[in-house]
């Protein structure tokens, strides 16, 4: 038996999908082989919100999955629609690696360091409203690109700074390029950053089994928080949400945190709120926390409609 993994054809997403399907031969004994899909966010360089921001990235894959063209999808989770798929099971979520943002600027800088009026690139709205709501005096403009195309607008000299993923550059084993790792107390990731999603057919059973043994507990539990409480704002993954949820455990007793921001993609103003419950309730925690934020603005700060 081979399992064919499809896999966008970037880099990044080429070798993140190799390191599951290693995983999954290592755990399982099983055979696999990538196989490259197209996808809408791959073919269109205008700005996600433009076209379709959620699900441009997944589409594709899914397609292929149904069609019976591949077994298995892997996507970056963040990217992934909130709303449940016909026919697609969500089988894992490996163990996820750093959800923090990384800025890789000119001259080794941190963004502190940077000077006023300094051109700071992201193509994200979470970013952009988190970065302008820093007071640093930046301009932040809009950037798409894989990750190449992004530093190289620092190494040429058109941009001061970018700001992406730091689980990407980790993947890809660039992190020394960092020049910071943001706090993410100080600007949040998106829902579901640094992590994986493996889909499977849902009437797929030997596959859904096999991919189980790649899923990790607690980072399903913290991204079944954020992507709840983004779910429950009705935002998309173009919109500026911010959340980060952690397992902790508090005098034996497993808890989750979940933090979370949602704003304007001026900077101001914005909602920062945070909860904490039971690691066996994440879907509640994200839909109660949302709730207090809605309550507080939340729903009229987010420009960037979810589609």
């Amino acid at each position: 038996m081979t399992l064919r993994v499809g896999t966008r054809a970037s880099a990044l997403a080429t070798t993140q999908s190799s390191q599951v399907a290693a995983l999954l031969t290592e755990l399982t004994g099983v055979e696999t082989e990538l196989v490259t899909v197209s996808t809408e966010g791959d073919r269109n360089t205008r700005p996600l919100a433009e076209i379709g921001g959620t699900g441009v990235f997944v589409s594709a894959l899914r397609d292929a999955l149904l069609a019976g063209e591949v077994d298995v999808a892997v996507h970056s989770l963040k990217d992934l629609p909130t709303a449940a798929a016909d026919g697609i099971l969500l089988a894992a979520v490996p163990t996820r690696v750093d959800p923090r943002d990384a800025v890789i600027a000119r001259d080794g800088l941190t963004l502190g360091e940077l000077p006023a009026g300094s051109r700071v690139g992201t193509g994200s709205p979470r970013r952009t409203a988190q970065l302008n709501a820093l007071g640093l005096g930046i301009e932040v403009v809009g950037l798409r690109g894989n990750v190449d195309t992004r530093i190289s607008k620092v190494r040429d000299g058109e941009l001061d700074a970018v700001v992406l993923a730091a689980a990407g550059l980790r993947r890809l084993g660039r992190i020394e390029e960092a020049t910071e790792l943001l706090d993410p107390l100080q600007v949040l990731p998106a829902p579901g950053q640094g992590a994986l999603a493996c889909e499977c057919r849902s009437d797929d059973r030997e596959v859904a089994g096999l991919l189980a043994r790649l899923d990790d507990g607690a980072t399903r539990a913290a991204v079944t928080a954020e992507r709840s409480l983004l779910a429950s704002l009705e935002a998309g993954c173009s919109a500026p949400v911010g959340a980060w949820a952690e397992v902790v455990d508090d005098d034996g007793s497993l808890q989750l945190w979940l933090r979370a921001f949602a704003g304007d993609p001026s900077g101001a103003p914005s909602i920062r709120l945070s909860a904490t419950g039971s690691v066996q309730d994440p879907t509640g925690i994200g839909e109660r926390l949302a709730a207090e934020m809605i309550a507080e603005g939340a729903d009229s700060l987010m420009r960037a409609d979810a589609p």
